[in-house]
């Protein structure tokens, strides 16, 4: 028997199954984005610790993004075959570890080392995208999905709060100051592990019960049947548009996570907790914006079928570029950001119209397309990072060199200045490269008789045809 799938998104009937599956997805994907990038607040910490040069800096934002490509093209077939839930719970645990080793390093080395393994637990985007597809109806997946995304990016922000307010707690306790960054990657390390547990023993894999059971009763598709959908996603075209897609709003927002900090203390010339505090204010944006992507993709399909979604998703793509542009230009606190909380609205809500798309492209391989999906996204921050390092690390060299024997302040300040001018003039190119992928998304095709159906007429017949997979 086929239990249905949930046709709304009710956030507080936690005897659903559905609704408790969302929560929990969604927590663990926030308890990984928050140990991902949970030293970023305590780079200036690291930095003169560690001795951390401007290369090796850049080079340790470039590692923690390229782990998490690997680990998601990885991770969405192994949903297909193992469930969600055997997959998150290994994630957790084992990503655990390099968290916790990241408070013992020692050597320049050693960190890059630990931040490229923890770039692996991002890899919880794909399993999270995966168990809300199969918990919701296609009339709501896409609300679903972004939400459960979105709240589970707030903890790439929410750090900047968190983790200083943890090292403050154990700098109470009696431990040297210099010394709390450490304390608080391990004690973020333990929380991931803790939540490992907590999925496994509180999670399902779907509606009718884990993979492990439902092989048994023969009532999943064969081995060989998922690798022809593997193969049939990794040949379709508007995969790999999307991958692109993706790459141009998530990738995006990974790398302005990682640098926003210190461009807005360079440029404008904010303390470093103000910084930190318009960088948080940005990644709360995720409460609602990444929902409301999700929410109008699903509004644009059932007014104009899925070429409704990818007209909507190229549409909000192009707003995302020009505000980027915009803001790379602005040299006043208050225009500069203004047009920050626009960008960051407008690249939250494309990440939700991705996967309000993505559902639709092929339904015999969910897991796979969100995992190479997923996987552009670091590409994008990865490209996104290493082109913001190759200006901004060789523009910090020469005036370093430029202000030798002018004293530290004069250095300083040097180095600000130019790191500045190098990082605004990648966010413009940036830019660019979202306007053009908006203009590319168009080439995104469906099935004529798909395209001009409607929900719910159409919403019926995919969840019919989900269901019958899953029999």
């Amino acid at each position: 028997m086929i239990t249905a799938k949930a046709t709304k998104l009710d956030l507080l009937n936690f005897k659903s199954l559905p609704t408790r599956t969302f929560w929990i997805t969604a927590i663990a994907f926030f308890l990984c984005f928050f140990s991902w990038f949970g030293i970023v607040p305590f780079m200036p910490d690291v930095v003169k610790d560690l001795g951390l040069t401007p290369s090796q800096k850049w080079n340790s934002i470039i590692l923690a993004v390229s782990g998490t490509v690997f680990a998601r093209l990885l991770i969405g077939k192994l949903c297909d075959k193992y469930g969600p839930r055997l997959c998150y719970t290994w994630l957790l645990v084992i990503g655990a570890i390099p968290v916790i080793l990241l408070g013992f390093v020692q050597t320049p080395l050693q960190f890059m080392v630990c931040r490229f393994f923890i770039g692996f637990i991002g890899a919880s985007f794909v399993i999270t995208q995966y168990h809300t597809s199969i918990m919701f109806a296609p009339n709501i997946v896409g609300t679903a999905n972004a939400t459960s995304a979105g709240w589970g990016n707030l903890g790439g922000g929410a750090n900047r709060l968190g983790m200083p307010l943890i090292a403050a707690a154990v700098v109470a306790f009696g431990v040297a100051e210099s010394e709390a960054w450490r304390y608080a990657m391990v004690i973020a390390g333990v929380v991931c592990f803790l939540m490992g547990l907590v999925y496994y023993n509180f999670t399902q894999d779907t509606l009718d019960g884990n993979f492990k059971e439902l092989k048994a009763a023969g009532k999943l598709p064969k081995t060989k049947k998922d690798e022809v959908g593997f193969l049939e996603a990794v040949k379709d075209y508007r995969v790999w548009i999307l991958f692109f897609v993706y790459a141009a709003c998530f990738g995006i927002e990974l790398t302005v996570y990682g640098t926003m900090d210190d461009y807005l203390q360079n440029t404008f010339k904010l303390e470093r907790v103000t910084a930190g505090n318009i960088v948080l204010s940005f990644a709360l944006m995720n409460i609602f914006a990444r929902t409301l992507g999700g929410f109008c993709g699903d509004k644009f399909g059932k007014l104009k079928g899925l070429r409704g979604r990818v007209l909507f998703l190229s549409v909000i793509l192009a707003v995302e570029g020009i505000m980027l542009s915009i803001f790379s230009t602005a040299t006043g606190l208050v225009f500069g950001i203004v047009f920050l909380i626009l960008f960051s609205l407008s690249v939250q809500m494309a990440e939700g119209a991705t996967f309000s798309v993505v559902p639709f492209v092929n339904k015999k391989a969910i897991g796979s397309i969100s995992g190479i999906v997923g996987a552009g996204g670091n590409v994008g921050a990865f490209l996104a990072a290493l082109l913001l390092k190759s200006k901004s690390a060789v523009a910090e060299k020469a005036a370093i060199v430029a202000t030798e024997g002018l004293g530290q302040e004069a250095i300083k300040a040097a180095q600000s200045a130019a790191s500045s001018a190098a990082v605004s003039s990648g966010y413009l190119i940036i830019g660019f490269f979202v306007l053009i992928m908006a203009v590319g998304t168009l080439a995104i095709k469906f099935k004529t008789a798909e395209d001009k159906v409607k929900a719910p007429e159409y919403d019926r017949e995919i969840d019919a045809q989900l269901a019958s997979q899953s029999a």
